[in-house]
C-alpha cells in the first residue's frame, strides 16, 4: 500500500513539472523559429525586403541580394505583428568580421531612423570593426551597449569572435532594463529616470525630442550594410 501511495505521489509531481514546464515554454512568442518570416517586414514599409532571406535556418542579410539591386544598406526590418512594452527578448546572432547591426524596441513608424526613436542593443565585431577601420571604438558604441546611454561592464563582457554565434537577452520593464550576453548581465538602467533624461539630454540624442519616449512598439533588426544572420527570436511578455 506504501508503496502504491509512493508511486501516485511520484506520478503526480512527475504530471506537475511537466505542466509547469510546458506552461513556461507557452509563454515564449517566436517572432523567427528558422522555417518562416511571417510577421517581418521593412520599418516604414510593406514587404519584407529581397536581402533578408533564410538560410540555413537562420535570418540572414544577403549582401549579394543586395548589390544586385543596387542597394546601400537602409534595409531595416521590424517584427510587425504586435507591439510589446514590458518583455523579455532573446536571440542569438553572428556578424563578420567588422560587422556591425542592432537591436531595437519601441519603435515607431513614421521617422527617419530607427536610432532617433528607439534604444538599441548594439551589435558589433568590436576587435574586426577596429582593425578595419584603423579607428578606435568608445564603449557606448560597442555590442552589449545601450547605444549612445549605457555601457556594458567590460569585466563581464565575453563576445565570441566573428563568425561564431552569441546570445542576447533584452529584459525591459519600466522599474529596470537589463542587457544580457553569452549569459552574463553585462548592464543594467532604470528608464526615464532622472539619469536617463540626463544621458539624453547631454549626448548623441540631445536633439532628437523623441528618442526612447515611446513606453511600447515593435521590435527591430538593424541592416548596417553586412552580412548578418539571426535565429531563435523569441519573446516573453512580462
Amino acid at each position: 500500500m506504501k508503496q502504491l501511495v509512493l508511486l501516485l505521489c511520484l506520478s503526480l509531481l512527475i504530471t506537475t513539472c511537466k505542466n509547469e514546464s510546458n506552461s513556461k515554454d507557452d509563454e515564449w512568442i517566436h517572432l523567427f523559429d528558422g522555417t518562416s518570416t511571417e510577421g517581418w517586414r521593412a520599418y516604414n514599409g510593406e514587404s519584407l525586403p529581397e536581402q533578408w532571406v533564410i538560410k540555413d535556418g537562420a535570418l540572414t542579410f544577403d549582401t549579394e541580394k543586395k548589390l544586385e539591386s543596387e542597394k546601400e544598406g537602409g534595409q531595416n526590418i521590424i517584427y510587425a505583428k504586435e507591439e510589446f512594452d514590458n518583455f523579455e527578448l532573446y536571440l542569438e546572432w553572428k556578424l563578420p568580421e567588422g560587422g556591425n547591426s542592432g537591436v531595437f524596441y519601441h519603435l515607431k513608424e513614421g521617422y527617419n531612423s530607427l536610432e532617433e526613436i528607439a534604444p538599441e542593443y548594439q551589435l558589433l565585431d568590436d576587435l574586426g570593426w577596429e582593425a578595419i577601420n584603423n579607428a578606435t571604438l568608445q564603449e557606448w558604441q560597442k555590442t552589449a551597449a545601450d547605444y549612445a546611454m549605457h555601457v556594458p561592464d567590460k569585466n563581464l563582457k565575453i563576445t565570441k569572435p566573428a563568425g561564431e554565434w552569441n546570445t542576447t537577452r533584452i529584459i525591459f520593464t519600466e522599474a529596470l532594463v537589463e542587457h544580457w550576453l553569452n549569459g552574463k548581465k553585462v548592464l543594467s538602467f532604470v528608464p526615464w529616470s532622472d539619469d536617463w533624461e540626463s544621458r539624453k539630454n547631454k549626448g548623441k540624442w540631445k536633439d532628437y525630442p523623441h528618442y526612447g519616449t515611446s513606453k511600447t512598439g515593435f521590435i527591430g533588426l538593424q541592416d548596417h550594410d553586412s552580412p548578418l544572420w539571426f535565429k531563435n527570436i523569441k519573446i516573453k511578455k512580462l
